[in-house]
């Protein structure tokens, strides 16, 4: 039922020792090639430890150690990861099973590392337990010449359980985890993941492959672009999955509009935080019949299970729609934009139809399943993804992996979705404990299913990776893991979109509030220029505050800002009236509540912030609604810097 269409042979594919490769050559590596996921390409010198204050932006360690050393400290303990990986079993990891009791925990190998696990390299002593004596003499060493002086020691972690678990919880990982939790059922749920993982019921050890394949399938694609604007006899339709939050609804629109097609349809998720933009999208999707709203809303958050979770509940909530009738699954958020047409892009999927788009890492498949932690036991509650311990990967399977972002037909999704065959099934149970799934559970799927053969090593987009930028460990402070982000195109950048060896129809990250040139270049050159007199082309408008959010979203800063920009503005209104003093029909007094609050910016003008208020006129007491605006030439200390209040 789920099989993909036959004539898919390998005669197509050059066998390597390590896989299966298109007669296609090696393009170049560039920063825009998307062989990089959302990990720190540097991972392994990195601090990934689990054990710090979540509430604290992550910062190297800054002492006597001077940065060469600290840097090749840290090297050192990645080679030493390296050498335990390979002295360990060949399951890539820590049998499921094992979990070391309280006094027995051998110190980790690096940072990424909990424990060293396994046994040493000989019979006799191993390189963890020498170093580790040799440290222990180097301490003793240390208090015996200085006797006087203080030896930092750490505190034990303290965890008060709301009802004793149902086994010892031993992991330092794990005790860490319970430490921090906020809520008693975010306890509760890591006390049970845990305990079922120690006695090996959570984890698959073994999973079917069906691919027939000994290697990766990877199919050679062509495209011309001087004949890509030609339409097929049977163009494919789009569904379109649009992950979206925040309040920037402005830039939202102009992807929408820039994407749209009476063809294709539109399926829209807002994160369950972002109110303001859900409201926006849902008055937006009343006017479309191809365009919906998801009527549940999940937190998702980067890196954790739910959005893996949200994607699997979009395209089961896409099947089940009897009235759309779509060929190609598409996820997009507001951070991409196309750069090709929709002819374009229409032409080639119909091209090639029966395939899969997904973007792979490379070859390296340890360091990828190291690096992504892959072999650690995570779990998502309280909006935050807690590291639990160490696992051990499913046999069997090859396990894939690479970009977030992909294209798949809708034979695969009807495989993913309703297949019960142990493939799908253990791999949904596996990855709902893991770490930035979607960037692995589509992939590992369809190279281990009998789809394997349609897997195109593409996902049609230029992601913009520039790790010289700073990127080293963001979002410590929503999962016990380091990642990083896309750097934002700019205006400089246009040329890379036309210069791209590979079949390209969307690029990431644009960010409006960073840089609005970029998309009015990329719009004008897919949609010819804008009409004379476009206003506001180069602004950026952000809502910051709506009505029907509730005075309590807001913090005392921003009402006390909104407070005295509103007297301000009645103020200045009042002194600024002609004629006869006493005349109160046009003077208002505030009864300290706004409608809605908006920032707006352009490289042009200074900052601004407006906002609507209903407000009483002094005479009649009757309600209006009045706008009132502060310009700013910065947006550090706005008292101080406040040019002009007045009313619009």
């Amino acid at each position: 039922q789920h099989l993909p269409p036959p004539g898919r042979g390998t005669s197509r594919h050059i066998q390597q020792p390590d896989g299966y490769y298109s007669h296609r050559p090696k393009e170049k590596s560039r920063v825009d090639s998307n062989n990089e996921n959302s990990v720190p390409k540097d991972f392994e010198n990195i601090d990934n430890s689990n054990f710090g204050a979540r509430s604290q932006p992550h910062r190297q360690s800054v002492g006597a150690t001077s940065s060469k050393q600290q840097r090749e400290h840290l090297q050192e303990k990645a080679h030493a990861q390296q050498q335990a990986w390979r002295d360990n079993s060949p399951g890539l990891g820590r049998s499921s099973n094992e979990v070391l009791p309280v006094g027995h925990q051998p110190l980790a190998v690096g940072n990424n590392a909990s424990y060293a696990g396994g046994q040493g390299v000989a019979a006799g002593v191993s390189r963890q337990q020498y170093r580790a004596s040799q440290a222990q003499q180097a301490q003793s060493q240390h208090r015996h010449q200085h006797p006087h002086r203080k030896q930092a020691t750490a505190a034990p972690l303290e965890v008060t359980y709301d009802q004793p678990p149902k086994c010892e919880i031993s992991g330092k990982e794990a005790i860490s985890a319970l430490s921090r939790a906020k809520s008693k059922e975010c306890r509760k749920q890591i006390a049970e993941v845990y305990c079922r993982h120690k006695e090996g019921q959570l984890m698959p050890e073994k999973v079917t492959r069906y691919c027939p394949l000994e290697g990766k399938a990877n199919v050679n694609v062509q495209w011309d672009e001087d004949s890509a604007e030609s339409f097929p006899f049977k163009p494919v339709r789009i569904a379109f999955v649009l992950v979206v939050h925040g309040r920037a609804s402005r830039q939202f629109q102009r992807l929408f509009k820039a994407i749209y097609h009476t063809s294709h349809y539109y399926y829209i998720h807002v994160d369950q935080r972002s109110n303001y933009l859900y409201r926006q999208v849902q008055a937006l999707a009343a006017q479309y019949p191809n365009v919906r709203v998801t009527p549940w809303r999940m937190a998702t958050i980067w890196g954790g299970a739910s959005l893996l979770t949200m994607y699997l509940r979009s395209m089961a909530d896409l099947l089940a729609m009897r009235d759309w009738s779509w060929d190609f699954f598409i996820n997009l958020s507001a951070a991409d934009y196309p750069i090709r047409t929709n002819n374009q892009l229409v032409a080639f999927l119909s091209k090639y139809r029966d395939m899969n788009f997904i973007k792979s890492h490379g070859r390296d498949n340890a360091r990828f399943i190291r690096k992504q932690g892959l072999d650690r036991l995570f779990y998502e509650c309280d909006t935050h993804m807690w590291r639990l311990g160490d696992r051990k990967i499913p046999e069997g399977i090859s396990v894939d992996g690479g970009s977030d972002w992909f294209l798949l037909n809708r034979m695969f999704v009807e495989y993913v979705i309703n297949s019960k065959d142990d493939l799908v099934t253990n791999m949904k149970r596996f990855y709902a404990y893991t770490l930035l799934p979607a960037e692995s559970f589509f992939h590992t799927v369809l190279e281990n299913s009998a789809h394997c053969e349609s897997m195109v090593d593409n996902n049609l987009r230029i992601t913009n990776w520039n790790r010289k930028l700073g990127c080293k460990c963001q979002y410590k402070h929503i999962v016990d893991w380091c990642g990083c982000s896309p750097n934002d195109f700019k205006p400089a950048d246009f040329h890379r979109f036309q210069q791209t060896v590979r079949p390209t129809f969307f690029a990431r990250k644009f960010e409006a509030s960073v840089n609005q040139e970029i998309v009015n270049q990329l719009d004008t050159y897919l949609f010819g220029p804008f009409p004379q007199g476009t206003p506001a082309l180069s602004s950026y408008w952000e809502n910051t505050y709506d009505e029907p959010d509730g005075v309590a979203s807001l913090s005392d800063t921003q009402l006390t800002y909104y407070h005295s920009f509103s007297r301000l503005g009645l103020a200045r209104a009042t002194a600024s009236l002609q004629g006869n003093p006493k005349d109160h029909s046009c003077r208002y007094f505030s009864p300290g509540h706004r409608c809605q609050c908006t920032s707006t910016s352009s490289q042009q003008t200074s900052s601004r912030a407006t906002w609507s208020s209903i407000m009483p006129v002094l005479a009649t007491s009757k309600l209006e609604t009045i706008g009132l605006g502060a310009f700013r030439r910065t947006k550090l200390y706005p008292h101080q810097h406040i040019q002009q209040v007045a009313v619009e």
